[in-house]
């Protein structure tokens, strides 16, 4: 099997680095759970994006406190927080700001004055983005991919670091606009956000209805999550590793003719080369946050589900017999091998990959 933990390569001051983040990662945990009842991988998978540099897509039903976790990891890391009710009447302006004429009393001159709309904050969230007609989500999703904005032919930066994080209720879908895959494909991260269990709704209930109130600590600042998020970049990760990430994120797509039984029953659409990328980012974000200075096979599949799941367009043939992308990602996984030889020979693929082995 391939070895998965290389001798480090970091530079002392960059290990010291993976460790004050492993070390932040906790204290983050701690500060966040004054407010937020369980949802731990929710939390982890919002971290890995921050530290990644990318944007996250939350689907869950209201009432499960996406709003409030994503204010107050903005608070934990004392980060400029916006947010944007996305409503079908909302304009492009109304996000990205607009210009206006304003007189100079003392001269009388009149100029035109760029007036900064809520997408200038560090963390951004789009509460309901798929209410919002495409004109409106597109010039937010060209603030994500740009990190600016243009408006009168000017170019105004965001601040850095800037994340958008967009939610999504799964189950209200009339007076909707989907977001189109290549939209999607913006967002590094798809996370589902789920019912808390029967122990954790009572502790939210016992403390949402009490007096107490709870203020968390800054754990961080924008120029240190800018200082991480290069040290993340700078993580070593194997070649077996990165074949395997390439390799699951290849395997989605139809008609490379070596792809499983069960895709081409499954899918219309695959992940495309972004979605290698994402995996390989994430899971070396996912390493350091737990203090490790190299990426492993089991970071890749840890973070294969939120990257890969909106990024699979199944058929109907899946949606017939109740098959979602994460049952498609899970049974990927179980059947993709992880020995080094088996991903460097580029030879065809077990016959295990037949559908009908796979229960």
């Amino acid at each position: 099997m391939a070895h998965d933990d290389p001798t480090p390569d970091l530079p002392a001051n960059d290990i010291a680095a993976v460790e004050r983040l492993r070390d932040a990662f906790q204290r983050l945990g701690q500060e966040l759970s004054k407010v937020i009842v369980g949802q731990q991988h929710v939390l982890e998978e919002l971290l890995i994006a921050v530290f990644a540099r990318g944007h996250c897509l939350l689907i869950g039903v209201p009432g499960l406190a996406k709003t409030l976790m994503i204010h107050t990891l903005s608070d934990a890391l004392n980060l400029s927080y916006n947010r944007v009710q996305f409503t079908p009447d909302l304009m492009p302006s109304d996000i990205t700001g607009t210009e206006v004429i304003q007189e100079d009393k003392a001269t009388g001159i009149r100029q035109f004055k760029f007036l900064r709309g809520p997408i200038f904050a560090n963390m951004v969230l789009a509460d309901e983005i798929n209410r919002t007609p495409p004109k409106t989500q597109a010039a937010l999703l060209e603030a994500m991919q740009e990190r600016q904005v243009t408006v009168g032919g000017e170019r105004h930066r965001l601040p850095d670091p800037f994340f958008v994080l967009a939610t999504q209720n799964p189950i209200e879908q009339e007076g909707t606009y989907p977001l189109p895959e290549a939209q999607l494909d913006r967002f590094m991260l798809n996370i589902l956000v789920d019912y808390p269990d029967e122990a954790d709704e009572i502790e939210i209930v016992e403390r949402t209805t009490s007096a107490a109130k709870l203020e968390v600590s800054k754990v961080l600042s924008g120029p240190d999550i800018l200082e991480l998020q290069e040290i993340v970049r700078k993580v070593p990760v194997g070649p077996h590793v990165s074949r395997y990430a390439v390799r699951l994120a290849r395997l989605t797509r139809r008609g490379g003719g070596n792809e499983p039984e069960f895709i081409r029953d499954y899918v219309n659409w695959g992940a495309g080369p972004r979605a290698s990328q994402y995996l390989v980012l994430a899971a070396k974000a996912r390493a350091v946050l737990h203090g490790r200075y190299h990426v492993t096979t089991d970071d890749i599949k840890t973070v294969a589900l939120p990257v890969l799941r909106h990024r699979i367009v199944t058929n109907f043939n899946a949606e017939a017999e109740g098959l979602k992308t994460d049952d498609i990602i899970q049974r990927l996984i179980k059947v993709l091998p992880v020995d080094e030889s088996e991903l460097a020979n580029g030879g065809r693929l077990p016959k295990i990959f037949k559908s009908a082995d796979l229960g």
